[in-house]
C-alpha cells in the first residue's frame, strides 16, 4: 500500500487526507497541537463562514494576482462541492443576507466532529503533538519532535511515498501557524515571499479625544479607497479602534495599503461617508443650510451624517471643516485617513506571502522536491474574509491530493463530498 504524510491538520491538510484515503492510500497526518483543526474551530466561534455564494468571476476576482493559478482548483472543487461535502457530514448550509455561506448550526464544532469521525473510518491516522523540524539527512524523510506529554522532546523520523505540507501562514502562532517552516524550505532552495499581515487592522494616529470617544464605534456603510493605488472602492462597515481602523472593507483593502506603505512608508485611506450620493447631490443638499444650524446640525440634517462621521471630518481637518457646500461635499466623498502601518501579523486573520507560485507545478508539487506538495496558506495568495480563505484552502488541498495520487500512480475520483466512503 502506498503511504502519504500530511504535515498540518487544518482544512487543507485534512481534506487532502480524506481524498487520499478514499483512493486507498495509507495516510498519516502530523500536527504540532494537541488537537487538529483548531483555527477552523476558533473561526466558527462567531459563525463559521465556510464559503461564498457569489458567481465564479466575482469570486475569482477576490484572489487578486493569484486568481489565474487558483481558478482551475476552485473549478475542480467549487463552493457547491464544499456545500455538498458539508451536507454529507450532516451539516447542511444556508446563504446569509450578505451572500456568505454558513452551516445551519452556525458553528464549526459539529462539522469538525463529524469530519474526524469520517477520517477515522477511512483509516487516516492523526499523530498530534508532533512538530515537523525539517528533513532527514538524506532529504527523503521527515524529522519530527514530540511536543508536550511524557515523550516531550523525543525525536523521530517518518518516511512516505509522497508528502503534503499544509502548515498555514503566520497569523495564528498560538494555534500552530507561526511561519516557522520558512527557513527549512528556503534551505532546500524553495523561494518564499515574506509572510505579511493580511485581513488585519490598520494603525492611525488618532488624536486622544477622538480615540477615547469613538473607539468601538462603526463607520456605517462607507466606501474605502487607497489613494494612488488604482484599486476599486470597497464598501462596508469599518470600525474605529483606539489605535486605528479595522473591519471588512479595511481588510479587503489590505494589499493596496501594503503597496502604498512599501512605496513611501505612508498610506492615505480615503473614506467616502456617503457612497450612494454624488458630490454634486451632496453639495445641493448642503446648500440648504438654515441660518441657525450649527455645523453638526447642518451635516446631520442635510446629508444624514452621524456623530462619528462628523467627528471624522473634524479629525481630518484639524477641527476646521469648511462652510462651503462644494468643499464639504468633496471632503465627505474622500475623507483622508493617514495609515502609518498595519497591525502585527499575530493580530491578523490571515497572512499574505508564502511559497511562490513559480516553485510549484499545476499539481502543487514543488519543482525542487519531487513528491513534495504544498496547499493552503503556505502558498503565496491572499483573499478577504467572507468565505474566500476557507474555499481556497479546501480547493488547494483537494488539488494537491489529486496531484499526489497522480504521483503515486493512482487515479482518484473527483472529490465532491457526496460519494460514499
Amino acid at each position: 500500500m502506498r503511504t502519504a504524510g500530511v504535515v498540518g491538520g487544518g482544512p487543507a491538510g485534512l481534506v487532502a487526507a480524506e481524498v487520499l484515503a478514499r483512493s486507498g492510500v495509507a495516510v498519516t497526518v502530523y500536527d504540532r497541537m494537541p488537537s487538529v483543526s483548531r483555527k477552523l474551530l476558533l473561526a466558527g466561534h462567531g459563525g463559521l463562514n465556510i464559503t461564498h455564494s457569489e458567481d465564479r468571476e466575482r469570486m475569482l476576482a477576490r484572489y487578486g494576482a493569484s486568481a489565474d493559478r487558483l481558478a482551475p482548483m476552485i473549478d475542480a472543487f467549487t463552493p457547491a462541492d464544499l456545500r455538498a461535502w458539508c451536507a454529507d457530514l450532516g451539516e447542511p448550509t444556508f446563504v446569509g443576507s450578505s451572500g456568505r455561506v454558513f452551516p445551519q448550526s452556525f458553528r464549526a464544532t459539529p462539522l469538525v466532529r463529524a469530519w474526524l469521525t469520517r477520517l477515522d473510518e477511512l483509516g487516516v491516522r492523526l499523530e498530534k503533538r508532533q512538530r515537523w523540524t525539517g528533513w532527514t539527512a538524506d532529504g527523503a524523510g521527515l524529522r519530527l519532535t514530540a511536543v508536550g506529554g511524557p515523550t516531550d522532546g523525543t525525536e523521530r523520523e517518518a518516511r512516505h511515498d509522497a508528502v503534503l505540507f499544509a502548515l498555514g501562514g503566520a497569523s495564528w502562532p498560538r494555534l500552530g501557524a507561526d511561519g516557522s517552516w520558512i527557513d527549512a524550505f528556503a534551505g532546500r532552495g524553495v523561494a518564499v515571499a515574506p509572510l505579511r499581515a493580511a485581513n488585519v487592522g490598520m494603525r492611525v494616529g488618532w488624536t486622544p479625544g477622538f480615540a477615547d470617544r469613538f473607539q468601538g464605534v462603526p463607520l456605517k456603510s462607507v466606501a474605502l479607497t487607497v489613494r494612488g493605488q488604482g484599486a476599486a472602492p470597497v464598501r462596508g462597515d469599518a470600525m474605529v479602534t483606539r489605535t486605528g481602523i479595522e473591519g471588512g472593507p479595511v481588510y479587503a483593502s489590505g494589499a493596496a495599503v501594503r503597496a502604498a506603505l512599501d512605496a513611501d512608508g505612508r498610506c492615505v485611506l480615503e473614506v467616502d461617508l456617503r457612497p450612494d450620493l454624488s458630490a454634486a447631490r451632496l453639495a445641493e443638499r448642503l446648500a440648504r443650510r438654515r441660518p441657525r444650524d450649527s455645523r453638526s446640525s447642518w451635516l446631520q440634517r442635510s446629508i444624514g451624517l452621524d456623530r462619528v462621521a462628523i467627528a471624522l471630518l473634524r479629525e481630518a481637518t484639524g477641527n476646521a471643516v469648511p462652510d462651503d457646500p462644494a468643499a464639504v461635499a468633496a471632503l465627505v466623498k474622500a475623507v483622508p485617513v493617514v495609515v502609518t502601518a498595519t497591525m502585527p501579523i499575530d493580530k491578523a486573520i490571515s497572512s499574505a506571502g508564502g511559497i511562490r507560485w513559480s516553485e510549484v507545478d499545476d499539481a502543487l508539487m514543488l519543482r525542487a522536491l519531487p513528491g513534495t506538495f504544498v496547499a493552503g496558506e503556505m502558498l503565496d495568495w491572499e483573499a478577504p474574509t467572507g468565505g474566500y480563505l476557507l474555499q481556497a484552502s479546501f480547493s488547494t488541498g483537494v488539488a494537491a491530493a489529486h496531484g499526489m495520487l497522480a504521483w503515486l500512480g493512482r487515479a482518484g475520483e473527483r472529490m465532491t463530498g457526496i460519494e460514499p466512503a
